[in-house]
């Protein structure tokens, strides 16, 4: 069995820091910020850190509402493609920041991309 995206990207540290990264750029990022008033970051992080081990293929207990769901409330505050794509643009800029190489970056991508429709509620 080949080694997953989660320990060909360096583990439970490589996700924390890469979350630890995004989040950052985030906040900092004005297309996407508004989106974020009000959220407990801490909470959010560990969220988005047992979502991405989960997606990567790593040992999870990722208990989060699912992806739909949990975004609608943004959605009806006009989360768009737009802002779906600011969102992919941060996490490659993170990981590339970090030194995961190109190839895993663009594994990275296509796992979250997969997510795109229900994120935005189509």
């Amino acid at each position: 069995m080949s080694e997953s995206l989660f320990d060909r990207i360096g583990g439970e540290a490589a996700v924390n820091a890469a979350v630890d990264v995004f989040y950052r750029k985030v906040l900092a990022d004005d297309r996407i910020n508004q989106f974020f008033e009000g959220v407990d970051m801490d909470k959010q992080a560990a969220k988005q850190k047992a979502f991405l081990t989960m997606a990567f293929g790593g040992p999870h207990s990722y208990t989060g509402e699912d992806m739909r769901k949990a975004h609608a409330p943004l959605v009806k505050r006009g989360l768009n493609d737009s802002h779906f794509d600011a969102v992919m643009e941060n996490l490659g800029a993170s990981l590339k920041e970090l030194n995961v190489p190109d190839d895993l970056i663009g594994e990275a991508a296509a796992i979250a991309e997969s997510t795109r429709n229900d994120v935005l509620g189509r």
